[in-house]
């Protein structure tokens, strides 16, 4: 059964899509922890990051440097963080979150933002993006 992730990559469901190639995508997360927060997502479809093959692994990670220093410029933020849950979708995933604490990485704080927020961050992001 496709996860939700594999639909927006067929645009089966709509997204903000910050980056896509053949390997990866990267989208704002509809729950924001932070405004900025972005999911890079291999194409292909494996729960556990430990099972995704070498390439696509190293694609997520190439294109989280990049990103990241997208969404830092975007946001003025102290650190952009990566992490890798799984739990909340079977599709591996890297979370990558401005931050300016510790206690900002908390998946409770993860709001939906307005379309109008949603929409400037993107751009934000997207026009420091150089990829």
């Amino acid at each position: 059964m496709a996860t939700i992730f594999t639909k927006i990559i067929h645009n089966e469901l709509p997204s903000y899509k910050v980056y896509e190639d053949d390997r990866i995508i990267a989208i704002l997360a509809l729950d924001q922890v932070n405004l900025g927060h972005t999911l890079i997502i291999p194409k292909i479809e494996v729960n556990h990051w430990i099972d995704v093959p070498s390439e696509d692994f190293l694609a997520v990670q190439k294109a989280s440097q990049k990103i990241g220093q997208a969404i830092h410029l975007a946001t003025n933020c102290k650190r952009v963080c990566t992490m890798t849950v799984g739990f909340e979708v079977p599709h591996y995933h890297l979370h990558l979150i401005p931050a300016w604490n510790m206690a900002e990485l908390s998946f409770a704080r993860a709001q939906k933002r307005s379309e109008n927020e949603m929409k400037e961050i993107l751009e934000k992001i997207k026009g420091f993006l150089e990829l």
